[in-house]
């Protein structure tokens, strides 16, 4: 408990350190709106918080989607607003801290003081309270780590242009042919990458990102992303309390695997408001159980299909294949390390068969297979 007998001290203590109802609450916002002098230290000792959930191992993105899980958007505009304020006295940040930065929401939301003062402390009472988390990296401040070089590689580029194309166009077929391209440039990519580690003299290590996974049917969409990690070599852990998912990787695969989740679940989604659409045309309401069938076997059959993918193509390079088995291993091992206790859990949901059968349409017109795969979907939809 703070021993601080200032305005601020008083009404964190109450608000923080109390039973936990609102009464310290309201006596601690209470301290605080009588008091104009205290904004500045409170506003100091809420950004002192988000430095903690930094060395807790939390980042930007994790801290505001936690916020908007437990709180309120006002919340998550006051939180944006810390962190902003926190990160802006650093001259560099680490890998992937800008991007997060620039995502922050933007505005500013207005009260009166006792609002504001009440916000503030709920904020911080949420902050506080932070576990630990296992870091995927090192927190501002830390030391330089790995910088990422200005741009991206050419074919990282080329897949992001033909996945955009993708999720733009309206009809499926071109949509599997985009789809399909991407998966295999991304799978020879991968192949490079191997072929450079095998005749450097010591290989990168793995790294390990988190990638929201937010609601509705989360589980769905983990097991998604599950899929495209495992197909680009890597491993995967869900955190549901916490609406990410830790993906362990090289950093190239890294993201690929991030790159093409975000696409597929983008086109999972639109291929699930047209599948409810045909489902109203019908005289059929729409259900949870149909939606979360829908995903789940939209997520099956995707990861089924990009593993075939990864392995045809690594086939024709089988000279890598030692390579690719140790770099497996070492990022298995890593994922262990990170996750020594990790549970499996039995999926349940997927009991409504017409939202199965469209959920692996979809997939199939995402196909990430080559040209006889595309020419078997082709086929598909015509018939």
């Amino acid at each position: 408990m703070s021993t601080d007998d200032s305005a601020v001290g008083r009404a964190l203590a109450a608000a923080l350190y109390g039973q936990g109802d609102d009464t310290g609450l309201d006596t601690g916002a209470s301290l605080l709106a009588a008091d104009p002098a205290s904004d500045a230290e409170l506003d100091r000792r809420a950004r002192e918080f988000v430095r903690t959930a930094w060395r807790r191992g939390w980042q930007p993105a994790d801290v505001l989607r936690l916020v908007r899980r437990e709180l309120e958007e006002h919340h998550a505009l006051l939180a944006a607003g810390l962190i902003r304020a926190e990160l802006g006295g650093y001259r560099a940040l680490p890998p992937r801290w800008a991007d997060q930065l620039a995502e922050l929401p933007a505005g500013e939301w207005r009260a009166d003081r006792f609002g504001r003062a009440t916000a503030l402390l709920e904020l911080c009472r949420l902050l506080v309270r932070l576990p630990a988390l296992e870091p995927v990296g090192p927190p501002p401040g830390a030391g330089a780590g790995a910088v990422p070089v200005p741009g991206e590689p050419r074919t990282l580029a080329r897949v992001r242009a033909l996945l955009a194309k993708a999720e733009a166009t309206g009809y499926p077929e071109e949509a599997e042919a985009l789809t399909a391209k991407a998966q295999e440039l991304m799978a020879r990519y991968s192949l490079d990458e191997a072929a450079l580690a095998a005749g450097a003299p010591r290989p990168d290590e793995p790294a390990a990102i988190r990638i929201g996974v937010e609601p509705p049917y989360e589980t769905s969409k983990a097991i998604l992303l599950d899929a495209v990690a495992r197909a680009n070599h890597c491993r995967a852990v869900w955190h549901e309390a916490y609406g990410f998912s830790v993906v362990v990787g090289f950093a190239p695969d890294l993201e690929r695997a991030e790159l093409l989740h975000a696409s597929l679940l983008v086109q999972g989604m639109a291929a699930l408001a047209r599948a409810e659409a045909e489902q109203r045309a019908g005289g059929r309401r729409r259900t949870k159980t149909f939606r979360q069938s829908f995903l789940l076997a939209y997520a099956d059959r995707l990861g089924a299909r990009l593993t075939a993918t990864a392995d045809r193509v690594t086939a024709t390079e089988p000279t890598l294949l030692p390579v690719l088995a140790a770099r497996d291993v070492a990022v298995g091992t890593r994922a262990d390390r990170m996750f020594p206790e990790t549970t499996t859990t039995r999926v349940r949901g997927a009991q409504d068969a017409a939202g199965w059968h469209h959920g692996t349409t979809a997939a199939d017109r995402a196909a990430t297979g080559g040209p006889q795969d595309r020419e078997q979907g082709r086929r598909r939809l015509r018939g």
